[in-house]
């Protein structure tokens, strides 16, 4: 059994998505926790519903980064709990050096725009200003720049003369609904494999 750790810090949209597929495809994966700093973040509620063990673990000192102090409950947890992959949905903290050192290349993270492009807080509405005419989402591994680390999958989402900022953001949750627990999927299974900045997927 492949286990996987969850840290959102919101509704747990892709949290759901992640559950669902797991049971549809009766896949050998289990989600061993789910950590969000929010005590209101319906991420939990979610996780209690489904019988997963789920725990807030809150940050007062910061709003983007963990303090140290924190940050070590975080990976005591994980690995309390044995995760081979943290998967970040939705959770809105910048992930440091110690972090990423305590998981290397098992770190991923989804996000709202087909990065390089548009990277931090509300891709969405960065496209829709610039006037593209595509936009979408990406699943990649986490590294210690921002929405900088090496691409596992995209998905292309197109944007229409009449889309408004939530419109378009629904449509790319869609896509990420799709992509975030195929990526798990492929990397539970041992077939992503990263070379440079490159990932291939067997």
């Amino acid at each position: 059994m492949f286990t996987i750790g969850i840290l959102a810090s919101g509704k747990g949209t892709n949290l759901q998505a992640i559950i669902d597929y797991i049971k549809e495809e009766n896949l050998p994966i289990k989600i061993g926790i789910v950590i969000s700093d929010n005590p209101e973040a319906y991420a939990l509620e979610r996780a209690k519903k489904e019988g997963i063990r789920n725990i807030c673990i809150p940050c007062e000192k910061y709003k983007t980064i963990l303090d140290k102090e924190t940050e070590i409950k975080y990976i005591e947890v994980l690995k309390e709990n044995n995760v081979e992959l943290v998967c970040l949905a939705g959770f809105m903290r910048i992930l440091k050096k110690n972090f990423i050192k305590n998981f290397p290349n098992k770190i991923i993270n989804i996000h709202p725009s087909l990065l390089p492009a548009f990277p931090g807080l509300e891709s969405w509405k960065k496209a829709l200003e610039y006037g593209v005419r595509f936009t979408g989402c990406t699943v990649h591994f986490v590294d210690e720049g921002i929405d900088s680390g090496p691409i596992i999958l995209q998905a292309v989402v197109p944007i229409l003369q009449d889309d408004t900022p939530e419109i378009l953001h629904k449509r790319i949750q869609e896509k990420e609904h799709i992509i975030y627990p195929l990526a798990i999927r492929l990397i539970a299974e041992g077939r992503v494999s990263i070379v440079g900045r490159k990932v291939y997927i067997r």
